[in-house]
């Protein structure tokens, strides 16, 4: 009999493992207010001591934030429905804010604010992590790791209070927890972007499928995203599990070894809700 360890949680916000944003107002609360594009009131200015650092400000109150940012190449960089908020673009390039102002009648698009950035702002990647996670320009690939690819933890794991469990069972005697077959891999650089390509293979068959799109590193909240329809590796038949595999919790990260973990909301086997983690390591 499969043994796995679970916890039952009586409520949940997906939203603990997403980039923090701001809680959006109930649009019917707003009061009534007529927008035109002309007449949506925000401003997007770059800090005067360091220019790759962008502040996005709403000025108008009465109405509900939406920002998207994007590079030159039209791949999506992150966004936020703050109303004021600053975003780090250390790369050099051309770069578009779209804001969007939600009212209670509906919504109006403002014009799209294009950025120059002049230079590539190198302190932003000083942090180790960056290069454990991406080996710099050069690129980094990670594959499930198959002495443990696979576990089980609660909510608040690794945290130190709370219902801090886990179980992260052996492969060699616990084979039934996914075919042992090659699942994809997932590459990560910063050669003038943040690029990634996820390469996923099928539950029962080889055939594969490959995503490319950026990702964002949020070291300070441990958590990992994927943008442009890019999602995380997965292994065997997880995928029904989990509502979301493209915003996901950075739970170890080491040059030899990365876990990410995605909650399972709603598990097929009536054992609650927990993390799945994922174990990879670098491709050799």
């Amino acid at each position: 009999m499969k043994r796995i360890l679970y916890i039952l949680i009586a409520a949940i916000t997906i939203s603990s493992l997403l980039f923090s944003c701001e809680a959006v107002e109930d649009r019917e609360s707003l009061p009534e207010v007529t927008l035109t594009p002309s007449t949506v009131k925000f401003s997007v200015t770059q800090n005067t001591t360091n220019k790759n650092i962008v502040i996005l400000k709403n000025e108008d109150p009465a109405v509900v934030p939406y920002w998207r940012y994007v590079d030159a190449r039209g791949n999506e960089l992150g966004h936020s429905n703050k109303s004021d908020d600053q975003v780090t673009l250390p790369f050099a390039g051309k770069y578009t804010i779209y804001f969007t102002a939600y009212t209670r009648g509906g919504s109006v698009d403002a014009p799209p604010v294009t950025l120059d950035i002049a230079q590539n702002d190198e302190t932003y990647f000083s942090d180790p992590k960056w290069k454990m996670l991406t080996n710099g320009v050069t690129g980094k690939t990670w594959v499930l790791d198959f002495i443990d690819p696979v576990g089980w933890a609660g909510l608040d794991y690794p945290g130190k209070t709370g219902d801090n469990w886990n179980w992260f069972p052996d492969y060699a005697s616990n084979s039934w927890i996914m075919p042992s077959k090659d699942w994809g891999e997932m590459y990560f650089d910063l050669n003038g972007g943040y690029n990634t390509t996820v390469k996923q293979t099928a539950l029962t068959t080889a055939a594969q499928t490959n995503k490319t799109g950026t990702y964002g590193l949020d070291i300070a909240n441990n958590k990992l995203v994927f943008n442009g329809g890019v999602e995380m590796l997965y292994g065997g038949d997880y995928y029904g599990d989990c509502a979301i595999w493209n915003s996901v919790k950075l739970v170890e990260l080491t040059d030899n070894s990365l876990r990410l973990a995605v909650i399972r909301n709603q598990s097929r086997t009536g054992e609650g809700v927990c993390l799945i983690v994922f174990h990879y390591k670098p491709k050799r």
